[in-house]
C-alpha cells in the first residue's frame, strides 16, 4: 500500500483508474493523463505495511498474527501495522511475536465507512503513542456497544472531533465518484491535521 498526504485535495481531479495507476486533470492549458511509473529498487524507501489483517478479522484475515509477523521480517520490512477491523485482538500476539523477531509493531485498526459516508471506503487509524492507543480503544469501544456482537456501527459523529494521536488513513472505494472520494478526504484532512493520509492499493 502506497500513501499520499492529504494537504489539499484538488478539484482538478477528474478520473482516477485504479486498474493501471493512471488519474486524469483538467490543466488550464487543458486535459491531461499520468501514469505513474514503478521506482527502480535501488530508490525505494524501507518499506512498512501499514494495512495488515490478522486471521482475528473474520472473512478477511487468514493468517495468524505470529505467521504475519514472521513473514514481514522474512522479507525485511521495516515495521507491520496489524489493523484488524474495528478490533486489537492481534496485537497482543503480533507484539509478543515482534519482540522475538526485532521487528516493530505498529498498533491499529480498520473500520467501514459505509454508515459515515456510504460505499466501501475504509479508515485505518494508527496510534502515535499511549494517548493514541486509549483513544482508539474508546472508539472500538463506542462502535461495537451500539451493535449487536459481533459487529459494529461507525457514525460520523464518532469522528467528528478526530482521534488525537492518531494517524488517519483513507482507503477510498475504488468505485466512489471522484467528488465523494473528494468530500471523505476533506473531511478527514479537516479533522487529522497533518496526519491525514490517502492509500492507494493494488487491486
Amino acid at each position: 500500500m502506497a500513501i499520499v498526504q492529504i494537504f489539499k485535495w484538488s478539484s482538478l481531479v477528474e478520473r482516477f483508474d485504479y486498474t493501471v495507476c493512471t488519474y486524469s486533470i483538467t490543466l488550464p492549458a487543458g486535459p491531461a493523463t499520468f501514469r505513474l511509473q514503478p521506482l527502480h529498487p535501488a530508490m525505494l524507501s524501507p518499506y512498512a505495511e501499514l494495512h495488515c489483517s490478522t486471521n482475528f478479522s473474520f472473512l478477511q484475515g487468514a493468517s495468524h498474527p505470529e505467521e504475519l509477523v514472521e513473514r514481514a521480517r522474512e522479507l525485511g520490512y521495516a515495521a507491520l501495522a496489524i489493523t484488524d477491523e474495528c478490533s486489537l485482538a492481534g496485537v497482543v500476539r503480533g507484539h509478543l511475536q515482534a519482540k522475538t523477531s526485532g521487528l516493530p509493531i505498529i498498533i491499529g485498526a480498520q473500520f467501514s465507512l459505509r454508515e459515515a459516508f456510504g460505499g466501501q471506503a475504509r479508515l485505518v487509524l494508527l496510534a502515535c503513542n499511549r494517548n493514541g492507543y486509549g483513544n482508539l480503544c474508546e472508539l472500538i469501544t463506542t462502535a461495537r456497544m451500539r451493535a449487536d456482537k459481533g459487529s459494529y456501527r461507525l457514525l460520523r459523529s464518532d469522528l467528528e472531533p478526530g482521534i488525537a494521536d492518531c494517524i488517519a488513513i483513507l482507503v477510498p472505494d475504488p468505485r466512489a465518484p471522484p467528488a465523494g472520494i473528494v468530500e471523505q478526504a476533506d473531511f478527514f484532512r479537516e479533522r487529522f491535521a497533518g496526519a491525514c493520509w490517502i492509500a492507494v492499493e493494488l487491486l
